[in-house]
């Protein structure tokens, strides 16, 4: 599955504001930035985001998800030490 579908999923069912996807293999890397996030523990938010991708985690087209999940106030904090410029 390539990245920009993965993308296109998890931006379109959870609304997010900005998503950001890596893969090596079938082991993908997800940031993931939304309003959706708002007062959720980071299990909750990790779950939040598994939820659209179980199908392709259930086939084996996705192995392993590294999921980190922001409010937009906590990415506009936590981005610089993310992604690098």
């Amino acid at each position: 599955m390539e990245t920009s579908q993965v993308e296109t999923l998890l931006r379109e069912e959870l609304q997010l504001a900005e998503v950001h996807v890596k893969a090596n293999g079938s082991h993908y890397e997800v940031v993931a930035v939304g309003e959706c996030f708002d007062g959720l523990s980071r299990v909750k938010k990790q779950q939040l985001v598994y939820g659209p991708l179980m199908n392709t985690i259930s086939d084996g087209t996705i192995h392993a998800v590294s999921i980190r999940a922001f409010t937009p106030v906590e990415w506009k904090r936590e981005q610089k030490f993310i992604l690098p410029q």
